[in-house]
């Protein structure tokens, strides 16, 4: 039996999609918050679709906060806007 693609689910629209349909942000121990192009850093992890009105609906439902515990940067945001 083969297994299917490895699905994740979107912080903000709740959709399961596959990890490549998505980005994932990162918490490190240190409360660092970084993009994570390689999909397997250390650290507490959230995925948000790739789409511009998704990003721009979490940044001000400040979705990342809660999820993360800790306060996002606008930096973060404008960096997901620009690998999209």
């Amino acid at each position: 039996m083969k297994k299917g693609p490895v699905l994740r689910c979107c912080a903000l629209t709740r959709e399961r999609l596959p990890k490549k349909e998505l980005l994932r942000i990162v918490r490190d121990k240190e409360g660092n918050v970084f993009v994570d192009d390689t999909y397997k850093a250390n650290g507490r992890g959230c995925y948000l679709k790739k789409d511009k009105e998704v990003i721009i609906k979490a940044q001000k439902s400040k979705i990342l906060d809660r999820n993360l515990n800790v306060q996002v940067n606008d930096e973060i945001y404008e960096d997901l806007l620009k690998r999209l």
